[in-house]
């Protein structure tokens, strides 16, 4: 429920400021600030309410499409009244709803349950556009050998992993239960700025998994190590694979080459 904070001890018009702002978040628990008539108040509270609304439903077009209106404008509602955001950045909004989401909501009955896999899914593809890292040239070898050198992972590639296969859902696939095998993806961005979305087998899941965790090790180690945990009985054949995995993934842009040694960055 929201509440005024008690500012007895600031001037008048702060006081206004807040009631009006706790008013417009959530009008049936909150009155209208005295000495303004419903009319004008009125338009503020469409105002305000529908530009979070349609941010929202432009940020979440999947989740918007499957939730029918009253649905779709409670849980809207829902995270307006009583989410407090950290910024005042739009394009932090959805990440707030996020936060919202796994943090101070309630689920609803009603609620599909890949809520917020699907939600945290369609968050990833505006992340990532505005994302403002850059892979760290000065430390790498775009040429270099990807099974004797370290492999490294592109800041603008990120690995994900859900119980849902949230890339599928749509008005016409809303599984009820998660998937026996969690779903592994890989969103990146490339060169022409471009997100795309990849499905992983596990063992290019755990290959990525194990670069991004930076520990030093040359590609062919790590192949060894998934060979290891696979019991594989020809390892050879597991580092030919991952050599042509390895070779993909860096055509794309997602390993954009190797870590130069400690004397090659300061020569």
């Amino acid at each position: 429920m929201t509440s005024v904070p008690n500012q007895s001890d600031k001037p008048d018009f702060r006081q206004q400021q807040y009631r009006f702002a706790a008013h417009i978040r959530d009008p049936q628990a909150a009155p209208s600030p005295e000495g303004i008539e419903d009319r004008r108040m009125a338009i503020y509270r469409e105002l305000f309410y529908n530009n979070v609304q349609g941010f929202m439903a432009d940020s979440f077009p999947v989740l918007r499409a499957l939730l029918n209106d009253e649905r779709w404008h409670r849980l809207i509602r829902s995270y307006f009244a009583r989410h407090r955001a950290k910024t005042p950045l739009f394009p932090e909004m959805p990440r707030e709803f996020l936060k919202y989401l796994e943090h101070e909501r309630e689920p609803a009955a009603d609620d599909p349950p890949f809520l917020f896999e699907l939600a945290h899914y369609e968050w990833v593809e505006l992340a990532l556009s505005l994302a403002d890292q850059e892979p760290d040239w000065a430390r790498l070898d775009p040429q270099g050998d990807l099974l004797a050198a370290q492999p490294v992972l592109s800041p603008l590639a990120w690995p994900l992993s859900y119980h849902f296969p949230v890339h599928r859902i749509g008005p016409d696939f809303q599984p009820g239960q998660p998937g026996e095998q969690p779903t592994c993806l890989l969103v990146y961005r490339d060169e022409r700025d471009e997100i795309t979305f990849m499905e992983l087998n596990p063992v290019t899941a755990r290959l990525l998994a194990l670069i991004d965790e930076n520990n030093g090790q040359s590609g062919e180690a790590l192949l060894r190590q998934i060979a290891g945990e696979l019991n594989h009985p020809d390892p050879g054949t597991v580092i030919q694979g991952g050599q042509q995995i390895l070779n993909d993934l860096h055509q794309r842009g997602v390993i954009p080459g190797t870590r130069r040694s400690d004397t090659d960055v300061s020569s």
